[in-house]
């Protein structure tokens, strides 16, 4: 069962604890709620059994999504569980739509000037806003994890699984690159740029074989952007012949596997750029950090057969995994969603404004993004409805519900969680 966190007067983090019992301290009012997401009691006078178990935060960082799990070594509960929706992707897009408007606007609208990029130069250690953000969003919940539970060592998914190297320190060049696991980091690669398919027919889970798009007979090369993952059947079907014969009845496949060819895995690059930089964030928390490869946490889920999910897998982690209590654990899921936009004005998809924005972020007390409880007496909607708001200038807002949108008036709202930049559901 998924415990609920737990601080003293002092805010000071004490033992997560069972829901059963969080009810009966809320009712007795010996506690009161803290914060909603996630969900925190704080204790308004002590506890005879005060005392503090230590707890092991783990992170199973990826492109995407990062799993978050706490853990206690002594008994193997996992107490906590999240998975954490970055929004890389998303800033990417958005600066790419901005340097397009202000590259449109400044032919419209100035002479021509000379390039200016060379006159700036980027510090030690700078990555591109759509990377910085995932380890941004990683230091804000260790911090805020840190707050709410007593978190004594960190684990953190670092490197893949190499045998090569644990076998022989001083292996290097070529001797390297043609050992025993020669063929295991490729076919890892495979497994994630084709989704564990057969890029000719489409199936999945069965077993794949690396085949070559252009075959060895005709030329083809070992590169990493001639392999591909074949079923046996249409790898025998193949043959050696090309791919263009062999799809000209499938024009649409055969497109679409010549440009997936060449397409870097960006999953992959976003993680291994990120790693040095986050476990630098990691050990600057003062707590000690310990660093665990990706076929170690794939060997632990298979030894205690555990599913594959993101907080399975950070639950997973380093050398230090007991055997895991797991039962009635449901995660937070946890989406980035930002704190908005400074965007002085919007514009059409020409890059003209068409409005402006205004200043002021916080109306009535309200700012967009707020989770709100609106109890309506009266009018088209009846009932107490939960979701989200976005705020107007005038006393009448938007709330979004899982079920519905529609306008209401700020007297009719109660706020149950500020913005953070954070949307959330189970």
């Amino acid at each position: 069962m998924c415990k609920i966190l737990v601080i003293d007067q002092d805010k000071r983090p004490l033992n997560p604890i069972h829901p059963a019992r969080a009810r009966q301290l809320l009712s007795h009012k010996k506690a009161a709620i803290f914060r909603r997401l996630p969900f925190t009691l704080i204790l308004k006078k002590s506890l005879p059994d005060s005392s503090v178990s230590e707890l092991r935060l783990k992170i199973d960082p990826g492109a995407k999504h990062t799993g978050i799990a706490l853990v206690n070594d002594a008994t193997g509960e996992v107490v906590f569980a999240a998975e954490l929706k970055h929004r890389g992707f998303t800033i990417r897009d958005a600066l790419t739509s901005r340097r397009q408007l202000r590259r449109s606007r400044r032919n419209r609208k100035t002479r021509y000037r000379q390039a200016r990029f060379l006159n700036r130069k980027r510090p030690n250690g700078w990555l591109p806003p759509s990377l910085q953000s995932r380890i941004y969003n990683i230091k804000t919940w260790v911090k805020r994890l840190r707050k709410f539970a007593p978190i004594t060592a960190i684990s953190q998914e670092l490197v893949r699984f190499d045998m090569q190297l644990m076998r022989n320190p001083d292996i290097q060049g070529k001797e390297y690159q043609q050992g025993t696991l020669a063929g295991y980091e490729t076919r890892q690669y495979l497994l994630e740029k084709w989704s564990r398919q057969c890029a000719y027919c489409g199936v999945k889970d069965v077993p794949l074989q690396i085949e070559h798009i252009q075959s060895r007979a005709k030329g083809g090369t070992n590169s990493i952007t001639n392999l591909t993952l074949s079923c046996k059947k249409c790898n025998i079907k193949k043959g050696t012949k090309d791919v263009k014969d062999f799809l000209k009845k499938n024009p649409t496949r055969l497109e679409k596997i010549l440009k997936q060819a060449k397409h870097p895995l960006a999953d992959a690059a976003a993680v291994n750029t990120t790693r040095l930089a986050l476990l630098e964030i990691l050990k600057a928390t003062g707590l000690p950090v310990e660093t665990g490869s990706g076929g170690l946490t794939k060997f632990n889920r298979y030894q205690q057969n555990l599913e594959k999910t993101h907080w399975l897998d950070a639950a997973c982690v380093g050398i230090s995994t007991p055997k895991l209590i797991i039962k009635g654990i449901k995660p937070l899921l946890i989406t980035a969603s930002g704190h908005g936009s400074r965007q002085s004005c919007r514009t059409d998809k020409f890059g003209f404004p068409i409005r402006y924005c205004p200043r002021i972020k916080v109306h009535f007390g309200f700012q967009t993004g707020d989770i709100v409880k609106a109890n309506m007496t009266s009018g088209k909607y009846i009932g107490q409805f939960l979701g989200r708001i976005t705020i107007r200038s005038r006393p009448s807002f938007s709330l979004k519900t899982t079920a519905n949108k529609f306008d209401v008036h700020p007297k009719y709202l109660r706020k149950i969680h500020q913005a953070d930049g954070y949307s959330y559901e189970f």
